[in-house]
């Protein structure tokens, strides 16, 4: 007799076995139970195996300078804060030694932040168009030769001359035999022959025609020495202390140089003329060159690429020598944002257009411009008891508009001084008094406000009713 039971290890077997047939049967029950066993293994072996695990071992350094993570790599790898960035982030701990969870709260910290760019020029800036303040730099103060960048200065003082009127665009200016001579990118003029104010700009904007720029100079200081001085002399009541100019348009010479702030800072008055921006973003125009009889067309093509592959592209210029390699002075406006950018020394002129465009992206993608007010905009009232007037109000003499990092403008505040009492005669357009535009603790613009009429000093019989009247 033999019976099955059960036990917590599988089957087992107790019994008696006598003879032939106990063994016959008692190797029987033993297959069987093998068996049983085997199969019991088969069913469960899932179970029992083990699970798959992998291990990803994030490097702290490897996860700061991904490009994926910055958005910005140069050739060597690096981001685009450079090796500094990576090292101040080692200094922050991921997580707590925990794994994975530390690793993508510091992926979501990093790609959160826009880091500055890294520019391939000697030096650059990015300027606020509106109230020129500065919003990225890098060796912006070096002295460097500015070639042909120079013209933004050349410019300004024509276009402040036209608008003061002690030139006009129609006048007609006979080239010199100095301003033929000149070498170089030119309008290849003749001595003797003439052309308009309006032309020699245009040549000088879109082709950087040294040519023109002389002839520029001559019609409006009488000489090239004169010009030039008035152009240091602009510079320093710019409160520029890093330019020093000897010629009008950047050809090599000795002490002649500028730096990017300065370039960038000029660039801001030169874009201020509204009216030139024709000529700035104007592609290409036919002029006829030549004395009277030998007159050819000559193509003016504009040498600022950056016009027809950048949206929103408003100018400036370009330049580029052997020693002050290619440089480039950049504007672009987007509805009422406008950014004022500068690279000098750069490597090649596709370098400098892209290290334009990366200047550019950088401040639409992370800057906004706010209007602070109009252009005359009352911002108080002044009582003039002696005057014909008895009140002036105190306003804007042009939009004020600043630009401030995206999600910045609630912390923007303004402060209004107005004068507490004015000498009269009062002429419109003088100061009487100050508006102040602050982000928190930094001053970030001021403006004067102005008179919005003139007022005269009251005469005698007028003082004497308005004094009888206040008594009645």
């Amino acid at each position: 007799m033999y019976a099955y039971i059960m036990g917590k290890g599988g089957f087992c077997v107790k019994g008696n076995w006598k003879g032939k047939a106990g063994r016959w049967k008692k190797s029987v029950a033993g297959g069987l139970i093998c068996a049983l066993l085997l199969a019991a293994g088969f069913m469960g072996i899932e179970s029992f195996a083990p699970e798959e695990r992998s291990i990803t071992i994030i490097d702290e350094a490897s996860v700061v300078s991904s490009p994926a993570v910055s958005g910005e790599t140069d050739e060597s790898g690096e981001t685009g804060e450079g090796k500094d960035s990576a090292e101040s982030e080692d200094d922050e701990d991921i997580g707590e030694g925990e794994g994975g969870d530390g690793a993508e709260e510091e992926l979501e910290t990093v790609s959160g932040e826009s880091s500055e760019p890294e520019i391939e020029a000697k030096a650059a800036i990015l300027i606020d168009g509106n109230s020129g303040s500065v919003l990225f730099a890098q060796n912006e103060k070096e002295h460097l030769p500015p070639a042909s960048v120079t013209k933004v200065m050349t410019l300004l003082l024509i276009f402040e001359a036209c608008d003061s009127g002690e030139i006009s665009l129609d006048d007609e200016v006979t080239i010199s035999e100095n301003a033929a001579g000149m070498g170089g990118s030119q309008m290849y003029m003749e001595a003797g022959e003439q052309h308009t104010v309006e032309e020699l700009i245009k040549g000088v904007i879109m082709v950087s025609a040294n040519d023109g720029c002389v002839a520029l100079a001559e019609h409006l200081a009488g000489s090239v020495e004169d010009f030039v001085a008035r152009m240091n002399d602009r510079a320093f009541e710019m409160g520029l202390e890093d330019s020093n100019f000897v010629n009008t348009n950047g050809l090599p010479v000795a002490d002649h140089y500028s730096c990017a702030y300065d370039i960038g800072m000029i660039s801001v008055e030169l874009m201020k003329f509204e009216n030139a921006r024709q000529w700035f973003t104007a592609w290409q125009e036919d002029i006829e060159v030549g004395l009277p009889g030998k007159e050819s067309t000559f193509t003016l093509t504009n040498t600022n690429k950056l016009i027809k592959s950048y949206s929103g592209a408003i100018g400036v210029k370009t330049g580029f020598t052997q020693d002050a390699g290619y440089c480039l002075s950049g504007a672009a406006e987007r509805e009422s944002t406008r950014f004022i950018g500068v690279v000098l020394g750069c490597e090649s002129s596709a370098i400098r257009f892209d290290a334009m465009e990366t200047l550019l992206d950088y401040g639409f993608a992370n800057y906004e411009t706010i209007e602070i007010a109009g252009e005359g905009e009352k911002m108080g009232e002044i009582k003039v008891e002696k005057g014909e007037d008895t009140k002036l109000y105190a306003v804007t003499d042009e939009a004020l508009k600043i630009t401030v990092k995206k999600g910045d403008a609630d912390s923007i505040e303004t402060e209004t001084e107005i004068n507490g009492s004015v000498s009269l005669p009062v002429k419109k357009g003088d100061k009487v008094g100050t508006l102040t535009v602050s982000n928190g603790e930094e001053t970030v613009y001021e403006c004067n406000l102005v008179s919005d009429r003139n007022v005269a000093k009251a005469d005698f019989l007028t003082t004497y009713i308005r004094m009888i009247k206040k008594l009645i």
